[in-house]
């Protein structure tokens, strides 16, 4: 039975010498559902893949995968006879053909669907006599897409999947990875491509400098962030933040706030403060990324500055 939560952790952290890649992450995916991972080149995903793969030990903090834990060998094996990873090197034997690689697969499970090996092989069209090594970027990708989903897994983890993929191949890939829940397959997936994540997740994940800037499934931050935008008279007045506010920017007479929740009363703060003009907005996927992000270097920016003048007032 798999659990209600496929990957569970809590405080995970991994250190490289002095440089700390994830932060104390608290994260919950939750089962038969397309969760989408996303952060900047650096921000910590594939550290914390490489953790729930057993590629990699934490440096602290706990985490399972399906049940088992991820620090324990004995349980990180099984949970690599559950799952199915896809990464960026695909990993593919090069020498086989797509045939023999297909054969070589399938003899180590017996819950093998061949039914969806003989639809995907048709669907990607991929050449059973060919050598692997002698296919394109995209070719390979769906080859190791074929081999992970024909294996039954509860768990698909991939990493930057539609990378290197015509826009075709990306809409039968996006399709596929859609039908896995309903089969049974929990998608946890990274990636750059925000229009693609928006258009297929139930829910995301989103880390920056390894630590979790946003958890929440895609319908909430549909129905509740907004962008609220404040025009005054005269010099826009300084506003205290708010439950919900997550970012404020000032221009002369206009305000522009990032909200998550609580839009109206934000509104409403507005036109105590002598708001003449009011307007709330949807915000996509990719605006929260950005600022999210930006946000979060602003800040850290400003903590460099500070402890550069610590360190500079500790030598006068």
């Amino acid at each position: 039975m798999i659990p209600e939560r496929v990957i569970h952790t809590t405080d995970l952290t991994k250190d490289y010498g002095n440089f700390r890649a994830v932060d104390h992450l608290n994260c919950r995916v939750r089962a038969e559902r397309i969760t989408g991972f996303l952060g900047r080149n650096g921000a910590g995903k594939s550290s914390t893949i490489k953790m729930l793969l057993g590629m990699i030990r934490p440096t602290s903090g706990v985490g399972t995968v399906l049940g088992y834990r991820i620090d324990d060998p004995r349980q990180s094996i099984e949970i690599r006879r559950r799952i199915a990873y896809v990464g960026e090197d695909k990993g593919l034997y090069g020498y086989m053909t797509v045939a023999e690689l297909i054969r070589f697969t399938r003899s180590f499970y017996r819950d093998w669907r061949p039914e969806v090996e003989r639809r995907l092989l048709a669907e990607y069209r991929l050449p059973p006599g060919r050598k692997v090594k002698a296919l394109s970027k995209g070719m390979r990708t769906k080859l190791a897409l074929l081999l992970a989903l024909s294996r039954r897994p509860e768990l698909l983890i991939l990493d930057e999947p539609t990378e290197g993929l015509d826009p075709v191949s990306i809409e039968e890939l996006l399709q596929t990875l859609v039908s896995a829940p309903a089969n049974g397959t929990t998608v946890f997936f990274s990636s750059h491509q925000l229009s693609e994540v928006e258009r297929i997740a139930d829910d995301i994940l989103m880390i920056d400098h390894g630590v979790a800037v946003l958890d929440m499934s895609l319908e909430q931050i549909r129905e509740n962030y907004r962008r609220v935008s404040l025009g005054f008279s005269t010099v826009a007045p300084r506003l205290e933040p708010i439950l919900g506010v997550e970012k404020i920017r000032s221009d002369g007479r206009q305000i522009t706030i990032l909200a998550s929740s609580n839009a109206d009363a934000i509104s409403q703060m507005g036109r105590d403060r002598g708001a003449v003009d009011i307007h709330i907005s949807p915000v996509n996927l990719r605006e929260i990324f950005l600022e999210t992000v930006h946000e979060r270097n602003r800040q850290d920016q400003q903590r460099g500055l500070e402890q550069q003048g610590e360190r500079e007032d500790a030598l006068v």
